[in-house]
């Protein structure tokens, strides 16, 4: 917008009109910058003008019901005596019927990268002694508190106000205070460093659809370990990554540099071919959010650490402004299709019965509502009926396509139930299948790759054991080469979609693809 002074009554009504549309376009989002013209020329505006003109905008977002924040100010170089300026502003609607922002971010990294020590600072606002006092919430099992190594996934939130401003657990008591009060919600999926734990990373980056992926590099070790398989599968699976070099209390500058460098080097090789972005002041961490969105290629690079909190507000500044991927149109057409939940945990809860949780990948969820769950080992599908949903901890009577949560299922028997199932209506026709034709493109491997090989194969939350029945055109394949191949589950058919991204792995092998007939 070049400027909003004193409008005329209609023009007020369109300017909020026109401000609602861009809100839901952007779910609830959207940056305006005021003093540039419709075509992009930067014009600026003088002291009193830009008074006037955010007086205005705030009247539009009252409005609306949105709260504003300026990002940051910038004087334009103009040929005239008045300093002009430019301002980034960003309006935010409090969500009506708790529909906040939900992003989830996958955090990845090496062995003692510190992983969950950051997140443990992020989340519950407190710095950490140097000893790992601040991830010991994180930890789920004694064993993991034990060692110090994280070896299953936990999820850990941090919500954003309307107005930007943190919400975690230093000032609220529990998960349900944190959803109450922010506008936008960002779910850490803490996964495991550890090459023993590659398994359960891999299930971590497929089942849970992560929007972005953290990667973590120590500044002290550099690259090391995973860190570089890490890379490799953010990458297979497509998910957009920012990387944050942690630790930088312990090392000197010149050593962080060469980290830097070393990053850098890697993300300009033709494999990865993504531009390194080196964030330094909050003004960094705001291009970097906005370019990140538009372009995947961009990698933005934050230094950091959890002791000292240094440049701790930068990262926050980012994740603040980072948009969704997903606008709301797809969000919609998603929502229209009918009910598939994917099942990733099982628990049984005292009182309640079996619950399981997971991801709505289509259609709408409500209590109530009666579904079919399978396969079972013999290809049949059981029906249930949903007697509540829980997300993030708090309860929820309707459940959107793309979101997480945990549902219900009453006196169900538990051991009818497997990681990898659907839950879908029972009007939906689902196809499952023992055998199945992926084109893979075989990424490291010792030997050759040939017909009666067995690997472990993940498709989105499914992962079993598959044997190659046969390698289309080829006898063998080789390190780097591409086929059609076909697999046959070893002990129960599962259920799969054409076009699902598909991972396998056995030892030291690794290939990537996706499923193409069933």
């Amino acid at each position: 917008q070049l400027k909003l002074v004193n409008p005329s009554q209609y023009r007020f009504e369109h300017l909020v009109t026109q401000m609602k549309w861009r809100l839901q376009e952007g779910r609830g989002e959207a940056v305006y910058q005021i003093g540039v013209e419709d075509n992009g020329l930067l014009v600026g505006l003088s002291e009193e003008e830009m008074r006037a003109s955010l007086k205005t905008l705030r009247r539009m977002a009252e409005k609306v019901g949105a709260d504003i924040t300026v990002l940051r100010e910038r004087e334009v170089d103009y040929d005239s005596d008045v300093p002009r300026k430019i301002t980034e502003v960003l309006v935010r609607k409090v969500p009506d019927n708790q529909q906040f922002l939900d992003l989830r971010v996958a955090v990845l990294g090496n062995v003692d990268s510190g992983k969950s020590t950051l997140l443990g600072v992020l989340t519950q606002g407190e710095l950490d002694n140097g000893r790992g006092r601040a991830r010991l919430n994180l930890f789920r099992h004694l064993h993991e508190i034990q060692s110090g190594r994280t070896s299953s996934i936990s999820f850990e939130i941090l919500g954003f106000n309307s107005k930007g401003e943190v919400v975690n657990y230093s000032d609220s008591r529990t998960a349900e205070e944190i959803c109450e009060s922010s506008s936008k919600m960002i779910t850490f999926i803490d996964l495991a460093g550890h090459h023993k734990y590659l398994k359960t990373t891999i299930f971590g980056l497929t089942s849970y659809c992560p929007d972005f992926a953290m990667l973590v590099v120590s500044a002290n070790t550099g690259i090391a370990g995973t860190t570089r398989e890490h890379l490799g599968l953010a990458m297979a699976l497509k998910v957009p990554f920012f990387i944050v070099i942690s630790k930088v209390d312990l090392c000197s500058k010149a050593t962080v540099e060469r980290t830097v460098k070393q990053l850098e080097r890697i993300l300009k090789q033709p494999g990865c071919n993504k531009l390194p972005l080196l964030v330094n002041s909050d003004d960094d961490a705001v291009t970097a959010a906005q370019q990140f969105a538009q372009s995947p290629n961009i990698t933005p690079i934050f230094t950091l650490s959890s002791v000292s909190g240094e440049n701790l507000d930068l990262l926050k500044v980012f994740l603040n402004i980072l948009p969704p991927l997903t606008n709301s149109k797809e969000q919609e057409e998603l929502m229209q299709q009918l009910t598939e939940f994917q099942v990733d945990e099982i628990y049984t809860v005292p009182e309640v019965g079996t619950v399981v949780g997971g991801t709505l990948s289509s259609g709408i969820c409500r209590e109530g509502e009666n579904l079919v769950v399978g396969p079972t080992d013999d290809g049949k599908f059981l029906r249930l009926k949903v007697c509540s949903i829980q997300r993030n901890r708090s309860a929820c009577r309707v459940l959107r396509a793309g979101q997480a949560a945990t549902l219900a299922l009453g006196p169900f028997d538990r051991s009818l139930l497997r990681k990898g199932m659907v839950m879908v209506s029972p009007e939906m026709n689902p196809t499952i299948c023992s055998v199945f034709e992926a084109e893979i493109v075989l990424l490291f491997h010792a030997t050759t790759f040939r017909k009666g090989f067995q690997v472990t194969v993940h498709v989105g939350n499914v992962r079993q054991t598959a044997v190659v029945e046969k390698i289309h055109g080829k006898d063998k394949l080789r390190t780097g080469e591409k086929a059609v191949v076909r697999f046959r589950f070893i002990k129960h058919p599962e259920y799969l979609k054409i076009g699902a991204k598909l991972l396998f792995r056995e030892g030291v092998t690794k290939g990537i693809g996706h499923v193409t007939d069933l």
